[in-house]
């Protein structure tokens, strides 16, 4: 999407915008200095390759550490024939001293836009700049909503709605020739609840791997498979999701919403924040409630993988010969295993208050 508004705004002859990225300074997060010369050869590259000659950046001023961003900008500002537009993405992969670094960088050369700085800079990441963590300074925010008071506005990309997604799966459709079936698109959505990426990469799942001739029809059943591949695979996405969990503002809301109990007095920015990075969303019943489906099916399955991959071999003891389940072989079977192995997975849980209790004196039921 920010790579076509960028394009479009140059093809208006308006404007120099393009997308760039400070991906290439995550692994520079203590060193503003290396990160700089990283994320300024990344920056020279995208823009000879997406703009025209005429509006590709002059030569970067030589520059202190720390300085070196704005220093560019301000050149490139002052050589553009045109106002300058940057949209920055993966703003996310920046920390530390880095990312404060280039945001007081951006915030000192606000004042002189545009012939002198870009026009307009847009953060491009998971979160809203408020809750970028910062280790200088003792906070774990940079305590404004608007950070150094130049934000002008967040703009959250919504879900989708049902609506929406049968006419991005009718876009497939019409280059293809394949059909999704009513209930198909029903089914995705009611999944996903519209969440952008797991509505793509659903139908990705599908048109390429599960159900690769186009002269086949797409239904429900395709959709659900492709919703196990998807979590079984852990791609980048749900892989992220699992990171996110590891978070003690993340966790601190989640294990109670998991566990049935009251939020108790959680901060509001933490609330918002669960909600704008999608993992949560406000119930119109009431109250607040895993964003969808599969996240209800991908977030226990996350928290037990450590868990899981500590079990050992147990052969199935409490069935029958003729296969059948023998409930009291199940019991003794259980009570044998949580007596050798309970405390240690426990231990080992990351979400305590959602563990079984580690009990040796036989099982209990909740409230117990």
């Amino acid at each position: 999407m920010s790579l076509r508004l960028a394009k479009q705004l140059t093809e208006s002859g308006r404007y120099t915008a393009v997308m760039v990225s400070v991906e290439v300074g995550a692994p520079f997060n203590h060193d503003p200095g290396a990160a700089e010369d990283a994320i300024l050869s990344s920056w020279r590259a995208r823009a000879q390759m997406r703009l025209p000659k005429e509006l590709h950046p002059p030569d970067w001023n030589e520059a202190k550490p720390g300085r070196r961003i704005q220093a560019a900008l301000q050149a490139w500002s002052q050589d553009s024939p045109r106002p300058l537009v940057l949209f920055i993405d993966e703003i996310d992969a920046l920390q530390d001293e880095a990312l404060i670094s280039i945001l007081r960088q951006l915030r000192d050369g606000y004042p002189d836009r545009p012939n002198n700085f870009p026009q307009s800079v847009g953060l491009i990441g998971l979160r809203d700049v408020r809750d970028y963590k910062v280790a200088s300074g003792g906070s774990e925010r940079l305590n404004t909503s608007s950070p150094f008071n130049i934000k002008v506005r967040s703009l959250t990309l919504r879900n989708f709605n049902e609506t929406e997604v049968a006419q991005l799966y009718h876009q497939h459709t019409l280059d293809t020739g394949q059909v999704f079936t009513d209930e198909a698109v029903q089914t995705a959505f009611e999944l996903t609840q519209g969440q952008p990426w797991l509505v793509n990469a659903l139908a990705k799942e599908i048109v390429e791997e599960i159900v690769t001739d186009y002269s086949v029809t797409i239904t429900e059943e395709h959709i659900r498979r492709s919703k196990e591949v998807l979590i079984a695979r852990q791609d980048t996405h749900i892989d992220s999701l699992a990171e996110r969990l590891r978070e003690p503002r993340v966790k601190a809301i989640i294990e109670p919403i998991l566990a049935g109990q009251a939020l108790g007095d959680t901060p509001s920015d933490d609330r918002q924040y669960l909600i704008d990075l999608g993992l949560l969303r406000r119930d119109p019943a009431g109250g607040l409630v895993i964003a969808n489906p599969i996240y209800r099916e991908v977030i226990p399955r996350v928290l037990a993988q450590g868990t899981q991959d500590s079990l050992p071999h147990i052969s199935p003891s409490w069935l029958t010969n003729s296969g059948e389940l023998n409930t009291d072989a199940l019991l003794e079977a259980f009570l044998v295993f949580w007596r050798q192995h309970g405390e240690p997975l426990l231990g080992s849980a990351v979400y305590h208050e959602i563990a079984p209790p580690p009990r040796t004196d036989g099982i209990s039921t909740s409230g117990s």
